[in-house]
């Protein structure tokens, strides 16, 4: 059985020394995973921009000038390019964001395909696509949808200071109705907004006590993007942040634990010492759609500096020629494509 979590348990872990708290997360994920196997997945954004929603940290809402140039649909042919050249890279998960408030009936058709195709290639499917309505969820999960992103962003206290045209009960029950339908949840936050730590332990405490926890737990570091009204906000503590992976690893121990958001402003040994405390998956791909992520030869190198062996992927290339693959393929995508997770 699944332990309830209360906040004060959870802000209790936050308070551990450093040192201790990475100990217990590190034995956690020890227990559930190969503490030398990375997930990796690839992001792309199949319509950017003119989101009429106001989270304050997102470039793609309409509400601000950020310089992002708003794009219409893909045609499902571009998705499918992508989503080769990201299998050939090495990801095991396409991941496809839109920058809705929720879909049209007019686009279902189209995102139908989208996710039948890129199954058809032996990958897993992900997708974001804000609220759906029970037959929405119905339709994609029939389409063969493995995974839906729906990000819970920060606790319930402090959820109003960032978005205003969406809920907070509005996000759980979007889960709840993927989750009716039958596919897997992929849920965070981001750190940086602004909050305290007991907003982190509660944000926490939210994802781990849903009836049933996500299987994927993004933790985006906030990217202050200019011109949305978090860009001056301080930057978050390395140590800040590597003690909500290790609290989140520990309260959710068979979630799979992304880095997100933010890599680009993570040192290699910030990075190893996320994995420490239990981070077992993280994004390729040179942008995440308006902000730069690690170019993959920087990740191929960390990962052979700390043994890890991204997790396995069906290709008949060898190692070296998937990496050559990696460097080339993600090279002819980057462009605004690549899918923020901090949405």
């Amino acid at each position: 059985m699944e332990k309830t979590w209360t906040l004060s348990q959870a802000r209790a872990l936050f308070d551990l020394p450093f040192f201790e708290l990475l100990f217990q997360a590190q034995q956690v994920h020890r227990q559930h995973f190969d503490p030398q196997q990375i997930q990796i997945s690839t992001l792309l954004s199949i319509k950017t921009g003119a989101c009429p929603e106001d989270c304050k940290y997102c470039p793609q809402s309409a509400r601000y000038k950020t310089g992002l140039k708003a794009e219409r649909l893909f045609e499902v042919q571009q998705v499918i390019e992508s989503a080769k050249q990201a299998k050939k890279a090495g990801s095991t998960r396409f991941c496809m964001g839109a920058a809705w408030r929720n879909p049209h009936e007019r686009d279902m058709p189209y995102l139908e395909t989208m996710v039948k195709e890129v199954k058809a290639l032996g990958l897993e499917t992900c997708m974001t696509l804000g609220k759906l309505t029970d037959q929405q969820a119905r339709r994609l999960a029939d389409a063969g949808l493995d995974y839906y992103n729906h990000n819970l962003d920060t606790s319930p206290e402090f959820y109003g200071s960032i978005i205003t045209t969406r809920t907070y009960q509005d996000r759980l029950d979007t889960i709840d109705t993927v989750r009716q339908a039958g596919m897997k949840v992929c849920s965070g936050g981001i750190v940086g907004l602004g909050e305290e730590v007991t907003d982190r332990a509660a944000l926490l405490v939210q994802l781990a006590n849903l009836p049933q926890v996500p299987e994927s737990v993004p933790i985006n570091m906030l990217i202050k993007i200019k011109g949305t009204p978090l860009e001056d906000n301080e930057d978050v503590d390395a140590f800040d942040f590597i003690r909500t992976i290790a609290v989140a690893r520990i309260m959710m121990p068979t979630s799979v634990v992304r880095l997100s958001a933010g890599r680009e402003q993570m040192n290699e040994q910030m990075q190893a010492l996320c994995f420490m405390a239990g981070a077992n998956s993280l994004f390729y791909g040179c942008k995440l759609l308006t902000a730069a992520n690690p170019k993959q030869d920087k990740d191929q190198q960390l990962f052979r500096k700390l043994n890890i062996n991204p997790q396995a992927t069906e290709t008949a290339l060898t190692q070296q020629q998937q990496i050559e693959w990696l460097q080339e393929a993600m090279q002819q995508v980057d462009t605004a494509q690549f899918y923020n997770a901090a949405l």
